[in-house]
């Protein structure tokens, strides 16, 4: 089985800032370098099979490039208490209609379509069951802004649970006009 997602990678630069921002939260677990990234759809546990057709639909997928920026910050919360800590990207338009053409492809292979609704964001932290106080790092962060960067591809990837946690391994990269590499 693999467990799979489809994700942008932010530039280096990106991540170095958001790296920088990563403190001053207790029981925090922050994403390392490697975990960052902005999920466009969450497949989870496929077969081989599923997942050759996932690629290859989402190898047929075509878009204009635009532009995105880091912007804010936020957090999800279960049951009322904090989970995930996050930062935003504007403007969200380009990523809500590349999600939807990457759902599209997902729903043509037999996998049901995505349930949740999508707000893109990059997660920075995530809490157990206790949460955490979060309130100082989100007043502190809130006005978090960046320099734009292309959207001109994405990336699927898998992700394998170790005893650090998950590593994300790109299986399949997709450029915006249909190449792949």
């Amino acid at each position: 089985m693999h467990r799979l997602f489809v994700a942008i990678r932010p530039p280096a630069d990106q991540r170095a800032h958001l790296l920088s921002l990563m403190a001053g939260v207790d029981a925090a677990r922050w994403q390392d370098d490697a975990q960052l990234h902005l999920t466009l759809r969450f497949i989870g546990e496929i077969d081989r099979h599923a997942a050759n057709d996932v690629a290859d639909a989402l190898a047929g997928i075509r878009f204009t490039p635009f532009d995105i920026r880091l912007s804010g910050v936020g957090s999800f919360d279960r049951r009322g208490v904090v989970d995930t800590l996050w930062a935003g990207v504007q403007p969200r338009d380009g990523l809500a209609a590349l999600h939807r053409k990457i759902d599209r492809a997902c729903v043509s292979t037999g996998l049901p379509p995505e349930a949740r609704a999508y707000l893109p964001h990059i997660t920075l932290a995530r809490f157990g069951r206790a949460g955490g106080f979060i309130a100082p790092f989100l007043a502190r962060h809130a006005a978090l802004a960046g320099p734009l960067f292309s959207v001109d591809g994405f990336t699927l990837y898998e992700s394998r649970i170790g005893h650090g946690g998950a590593a994300y391994h790109p299986v399949a990269r997709y450029r915006a006009d249909g190449g792949s590499g």
